[in-house]
């Protein structure tokens, strides 16, 4: 029961943290993008459930990165283009696919996830008894 709990602090944290940075960004979100911030946020937070400590931190961005991608494009075929929900259109930017995902976000997510591992690694570690964090940048 405690990984249940433990996966819907982070679950709702995650979302919050996305619905918030999509309305700071465009002035608006969509409670879909609260779902996709919630799943997105643990499953970055499980890379270090599965690999040492010792992955470089920029090797845990760009597979979180590459995660949030994916889910973002699956996220948008199904919202967008087979819902017809709108939430988002990317097809007037350069390097694009379908209109649901860019290059251009995917590097804003790399960056960004940077903060989330972070985040997750000290949540888990403050609320739930974990291994402190650190991190190798090479």
């Amino acid at each position: 029961m405690k990984a249940f709990g433990k996966g819907i602090l982070l679950f709702l944290v995650g979302g919050l943290i996305y619905f918030w940075l999509e309305v700071l960004w465009r002035g608006y979100s969509h409670w879909s993008m609260f779902l996709l911030g919630g799943l997105c946020f643990v499953l970055c937070g499980l890379i270090n459930e599965g690999v040492s400590w010792e992955m470089p931190l920029p090797l845990q961005m760009l597979i979180s990165a590459l995660m949030i991608t994916a889910l973002e494009f699956l996220t948008g075929c199904i919202v967008n283009l087979w819902l017809g929900w709108q939430v988002w259109d990317y097809s007037k930017l350069h390097v694009q696919l379908l209109g649901q995902i860019s290059l251009k976000s995917s590097v804003i997510w790399f960056l960004l996830s940077s903060v989330g591992i972070v985040l997750d690694d000290w949540l888990r570690y403050w609320f739930f008894g974990e291994d402190r964090p650190y991190y190798r940048l090479r």
